[in-house]
């Protein structure tokens, strides 16, 4: 992908960035009320890579989130059973852009320090 040294968040500002479509699903359970989307396994692969020395608790990154015209604060989680990240997605957000389980939406996700 690159040849040399990888370019600086600051010089390449599509480096923290990525855009993905992904349906939502709901956490299975009796009491089931968590929202998510798992991030395709290539891209999270492509985060883990650059970002994996930053990461939090539970081995989750902070994120800036958007979907449509709403932006959120959160964080994704790794998920060793997809190999994949998951995003949450809230209640206000869904409610704001509409969204429902199984629906496939379009997704950005910024990678904060």
């Amino acid at each position: 992908m690159f040849r040399g040294e990888e370019p600086c968040p600051l010089c390449w500002p599509g480096y923290r960035t990525f855009s993905f479509r992904a349906a939502v699903w709901l956490y299975p359970g009796k009491e089931a009320n968590w929202h998510f989307v798992t991030l395709p396994k290539k891209l999270s692969q492509q985060i883990r890579e650059r970002f994996g020395s930053i990461k939090r608790g539970w081995g989750s990154l902070r994120v800036t989130a958007t979907i449509g015209g709403t932006a959120w604060e959160t964080s994704v989680f790794p998920d060793k059973k997809a190999g994949a990240y998951l995003l949450p997605l809230k209640a206000s957000v869904r409610k704001a852009e509409g969204v429902r389980v199984g629906t496939a939406m379009r997704f950005t996700i910024s990678v904060q320090d």
